[in-house]
């Protein structure tokens, strides 16, 4: 397999989904990302042609607008999509009113500065931003009068510049070797200003003072969290950075194993590809840990046509498989998770296969944390979270092992019940992931931004365009556990945990070099994205409920396990232990199946040390339960009945005694009770077939004064008549 083509079967880690957008449409100048928009733009002699690409790839033609014929250097629509921003040279940025087709200019003085580039931002003071060699201008578009007004300026010098929609985050590059960084972020709550940063690179010769290119540095967002890579190339790594309010921190070093190397964002995870090795190494920052979650392995293009497959397997007939080169020269890697190929007019969207990392690994705890951190393709992550437990529980792995596999599930479900979906919940999800981060920030506080959805937009011929990332929660059981002999199964719950055959995602521990400060100031927040308010939202679809447990998992692997039954019970006693740590409840038959299996295994004795200790919830379904398995426990049966009578379940209660042919007691008590659910003809069947008449006369007296309506039926009359044949 080479390029990362190959068969379904493949192994990858992440790929591409063929057919890519097709925008190779004569006569075009160049291709454009809007971030902001989501928009891919592709600009002609007199029009500006257009794809919203976001939330899926659109499968008809493009949009389009007139513009004025000239050079396109980028191309920006206003957050409202009423404007679009031109760039025609590096002295001029034009403005066009969509509604109107009127347009205005900003324009540079010639001779002393340049303009680098422009992006709409929802600031409250300002619409536009400017960035020139000599600093920033702040600028407000007024479409009714056709003209912009200049807010602000700020001077300083600048070489080149980063900016990510998403992160609202501006970096300027300064400096003999463009390593001197300033940074603002440029969002709906104001303007932050962050305190100037230095860079650091290795040097490969004493003398030498390589200048850092912006292809060699990237915005990423990360569970809400804003982060910069640097590539330093001379020690084929990334250096990670995490923005504060007033710190911007060195957190650590990520290994890349190459210094030519392509950086994504794809579901919270970085992504960096080796464009020589044409393979893929993925991180995830969430716990801390920087070094890779898996092997690196190559990137697949998944839906190729089935009789291209085999001819796709050499490099030769990589172009027939698709229209195009793996990591070719004209890839450009738009972030968060799209590539642009300028050269053939395509545009792929990076996923993860999640399948297979789960495969990975066998340490179940840690990949289940890892899949409860994911927020695309939730249908599934939610199918792999139940497949591994029903799994782990089938194999008989060590109980401590299911059991932490089991607090992960319900711990996660439980942020979620805690929280109420709200934004407000959101909020605090994503304070909790930034403190559980182990950064000595004293009083953080993550600061919001909403989140409407643009970048720097460069030509696709550039490598160093911005990048932009959808971003974004026992009392009595845990001392009776004890109680469940573990001895017979040959499992303690001190066993060993099987060893991972690969690193776990949410468990590898970092050997690389982390740079953390000794003491950040009071206000040392955590600067967050405008998308970091989403990050709880999607925790609904992905977390699982006990009765999801209970209908996927202990449904199912109930009748694989009948023969011994002692580690079932076991796991289901790990699990009531992990859902009263959580503060959740369990649905009632799953109580039912414990006392069954109990039952089964005749362990009578548990079962009523488990009901008067509370362990198991009493529950119409469970006193039912323990009344017919009391056809061979005459106790049990007696702990069922009490149960319904305790749980003022009236009618059931008289329906049993009934049962057991008690119908005397049954209707005294339908009598204090007032219950007039059971049918008359039930108790009067009882009383003929003791064949006393003083009975049935009491039965008919009985329902006539409780039921009045009672004389009018069929009921009535029959028995009626079998009174008087019995007199």
């Amino acid at each position: 397999m080479q390029g990362g083509l190959g068969s379904p079967g493949a192994l990858s880690h992440a790929y591409v989904q063929h057919p890519p957008l097709r925008c190779d449409i004569p006569d075009i100048r160049g291709l454009f990302y809007d971030d902001a928009n989501k928009f891919l733009v592709a600009p002609t002699a007199d029009r500006i042609l257009y794809w919203k690409i976001a939330p899926s790839a659109p499968s008809g033609p493009p949009n389009s607008d007139p513009v004025n014929e000239g050079p396109v250097l980028s191309v920006r629509f206003s957050l409202d999509q009423k404007a679009i921003g031109i760039q025609r040279s590096s002295h001029e940025v034009e403005f066009r009113n969509r509604e109107t087709g009127e347009a205005c200019s900003k324009k540079c003085r010639a001779d002393s500065e340049t303009i680098l580039g422009f992006f709409w931002t929802d600031c409250p003071t300002c619409d536009v931003i400017t960035i020139k060699t000599s600093g920033l201008d702040l600028l407000v578009y007024e479409p009714q009068s056709n003209a912009l007004r200049l807010v602000e300026s700020k001077k300083f010098n600048v070489t080149w510049y980063l900016y990510t929609h998403e992160s609202r985050l501006l970096l300027l590059a300064s400096g003999m070797q463009c390593t001197l960084f300033t940074g603002y972020q440029f969002s709906a709550g104001g303007i932050v200003k962050l305190p100037k940063f230095e860079m650091m690179m290795s040097k490969c010769e004493a003398n030498n003072k390589p200048v850092l290119a912006a292809a060699d540095v990237h915005i990423v967002t990360v569970y809400g969290r804003i982060y910069c890579l640097q590539l330093d190339r001379v020690n084929m790594a990334l250096n990670l950075y995490r923005f504060y309010r007033d710190a911007v921190v060195q957190q650590a070093t990520l290994p890349t194993y190459s210094s030519r190397i392509a950086v994504s964002a794809v579901d919270n995870l970085i992504m960096v590809h080796q464009i020589d090795a044409k393979v893929v190494i993925l991180y995830d920052v969430f716990m801390d840990s920087y070094t890779p979650i898996s092997a690196p392995l190559p990137l697949l293009v998944r839906g190729l046509p089935s009789n291209s497959r085999q001819a796709a397997q050499t490099a030769d007939h990589q172009s027939s498989a698709y229209g195009g080169t793996l990591y070719g020269e004209g890839w450009n890697f738009l972030i968060p998770d799209l590539i642009c190929d300028a050269d053939n007019g395509l545009l792929w969207k990076l996923h993860l296969d999640l399948e297979s990392i789960a495969a990975s690994t066998s340490d179940a705890p840690s990949i289940l944390e890892f899949l409860q951190r994911r927020k695309y393709d939730l249908s599934t992550v939610k199918t792999l979270s139940l497949a591994i437990i029903r799994t782990i529980i089938l194999e008989r792995r060590p109980i401590n092992l299911v059991a932490k596999a089991m607090d992960v599930i319900l711990d996660s479900y439980s942020r979620l019940m805690k929280m109420g979906g709200s934004a407000a919940g959101a909020r605090r999800t994503s304070e909790q992931n930034d403190q559980s981060s182990g950064q000595p920030v004293e009083g953080s506080r993550v600061v919001s931004q909403e989140p409407p959805s643009g970048t720097m937009n460069r030509p696709v011929l550039h490598t160093d365009s911005a990048i932009e990332v959808e971003c974004r929660p026992e009392d009595g059981i845990t001392n009776l556990a004890a109680h469940v002999d573990r001895t017979f199964l040959n499992a303690s719950s001190d066993s060993e945990d099987i060893a991972s055959t690969s690193r776990a995602p949410s468990q590898a521990t970092s050997g690389a070099t982390s740079k953390r400060p000794q003491v950040l100031g009071e206000d040392s927040r955590p600067l967050a994205s405008g998308a970091s308010m989403q990050h709880g939202t999607h925790v609904a679809s992905v977390t699982i409920s006990p009765f999801e447990m209970f209908q996927s998992v202990f449904l199912l692997v109930e009748d694989e396990m009948m023969g011994d039954p002692a580690y079932l019970i076991v796991v289901i006693m790990e699990f009531l232990r992990s859902m009263s740590k959580a503060g959740l409840k369990a649905p009632p038959n799953l109580y039912v199946m414990l006392t069954t299996l109990l039952a089964r295994s005749n362990r009578y004795a548990e079962i009523a040390l488990f009901v008067s200790n509370k362990i198991l919830e009493p529950s119409r379904e469970l006193a039912m339960q323990l009344v017919e398995l009391g056809r061979q426990h005459s106790m049990t049966r007696k702990l069922g009945v009490d149960m319904l009578r305790e749980r003022c379940l009236h009618h059931d209660y008289v329906a049993v005694l009934l049962q057991e042919g008690y119908y005397l007691e049954a209707l005294r008590y339908a009598r204090k009770y007032k219950v007039i659910t059971v049918q008359p003809a039930l108790f009067l069947e009882k009383a003929v077939a003791k064949d006393s008449a003083r009975n049935v006369a009491a039965v008919l007296s009985f329902f006539s004064e409780l039921m009045p309506s009672f004389k009018t039926t069929s009921d009535y009359g029959r028995y009626q008549h079998v009174l008087s044949e019995m007199v």
